[in-house]
């Protein structure tokens, strides 16, 4: 890499260049008519889950795992998560024309989708605050596995304090707030990203990256990263603002602009890293920022401390809403939350975040196996012989994820 005085007043453009950029993007999230848009408010809500967490630590593993055929690999998990999404979109439009009518095996699946989906958020909460943690502690003197595991420990504690006595109602206020956020750091990130790779490219320093995952196991790894674009189910859920035609266009909207994203961010990504050059980690995407620009690993961090948090309390605040609707408030949603903390304490000093975000696509794969199941048996009542089979295959997939899929060694 060029150094010297150019070089730097290059790089502090650059700086000035992704800070325009972010601002900029911060200020059309903003504008009157798209903040108040009704698809764009039904959209945002999956699209900042589909391109939270793993946005900061699927390019590198994709990247280091893969090498030049990343691309690929994420277009696959873009396809396969839209394939699930196309079940649960099935399933809003079916609970909608059928005015909630479910026959005796649908309302029992569904039964089970809680189930699973209550466990797959006590995992996810567990994910965001351990890389909320790694996170924070990346650029101090304290970057190590155990203050990270102190500073998330700490930050279960408020959100049980928090939950147990005030409720989340000011925090979940947080979540449209970072979204923004979110999506403007990631506007500028993909500016720098843009800027270096195309200067590597005239440069002539583009290189062939091999694959050091192959065969089966680059199947199964695939397999475990499910999360990393899982959070399109959210419209599901939406059913008290928005009609059944307004969940699924928005659903369909946000898995089409995050699959954009990932694209754009796993094609620069693999053309900017230098092979071998960096050590797979959850924070390793600020050491590949960092040689593009020194404002991006700030803003990095700042994204990934807000935008976890706020994921965190949105998943704790629901999985202790459903666990009370399912048990018939025998678990109230304080008990829920402290059950939530305590396995999450768990799981954070017992397994690294990598083993964590393979837990969490294992759930998470059971619940859309689950509504895929669901998809087939209403496809199947009501005639679709050809949709019931695509679903019934989606559920078989599900299973085979989660019981196959592995995590990042």
């Amino acid at each position: 890499m060029r150094t010297g005085p150019a070089a730097e007043t290059q790089r502090s453009m650059l700086n000035v260049l992704i800070v325009a950029v972010t601002v900029a993007t911060g200020a059309l999230l903003l504008y009157p008519r798209l903040a108040r848009a009704r698809l764009w408010r039904a959209a945002i809500t999956p699209l900042a889950s589909i391109i939270g967490s793993g946005f900061l630590v699927l390019g590198p593993i994709l990247d280091v795992s893969f090498g030049t055929f990343a691309p690929l690999v994420m277009a696959g998990l873009c396809l396969g998560a839209y394939a699930f999404g196309a079940a649960v979109r099935f399933n809003i439009r079916r609970l909608s024309d059928t005015k909630g009518a479910r026959s005796r095996v649908e309302r029992v699946l569904e039964t089970g989708a809680s189930w699973a989906l209550v466990f797959a958020y006590v995992i996810s909460v567990a994910y965001y605050l351990n890389l909320l943690g790694a996170f924070s502690v990346s650029l101090t003197a304290q970057d190590d596995a155990f203050h990270a595991k102190l500073v998330t420990t700490a930050v279960f504690a408020v959100i049980l304090i928090v939950g147990g006595t005030h409720g989340f109602g000011a925090l979940e206020r947080m979540e449209q707030i970072s979204a923004g956020v979110k999506l403007a750091i990631i506007a500028g990130l993909l500016y720098g990203l843009a800027w270096y790779a195309t200067g590597r490219a005239g440069a002539g320093a583009l290189e062939f990256h091999p694959a050091t995952v192959t065969g089966l196991p680059a199947v199964l790894l695939a397999a475990g990263l499910l999360v990393t674009v899982q959070g399109f189910e959210t419209s599901r859920y939406l059913g008290a603002e928005y009609d059944a035609t307004e969940r699924i266009r928005s659903m369909r909207l946000a898995q089409a602009l995050a699959a954009a994203i990932y694209m754009i961010y796993v094609c620069l990504v693999s053309i900017a890293l230098t092979p071998g050059t960096m050590e797979l980690s959850e924070t390793a995407i600020i050491g590949l920022v960092a040689v593009v620009a020194p404002i991006l690993p700030l803003l990095l961090i700042a994204a990934a401390i807000s935008a976890q948090f706020s994921a965190a309390v949105a998943d704790t605040s629901g999985s202790g809403g459903l666990l009370a609707e399912l048990t018939h408030g025998r678990i109230t949603q304080r008990m829920g939350y402290a059950m939530l903390v305590a396995i999450g304490v768990v799981l954070t000093w017992s397994m690294s975040v990598f083993q964590i975000i393979s837990f969490a696509s294992r759930a998470f794969a059971v619940y859309y196996a689950i509504q895929a199941l669901i998809a087939a048996q209403g496809a199947m009542l009501t005639g679709k012989r050809g949709k019931a089979l695509a679903f019934a295959l989606m559920g078989v997939a599900g299973v085979a994820i989660a019981i196959f899929g592995t995590a990042v060694e």
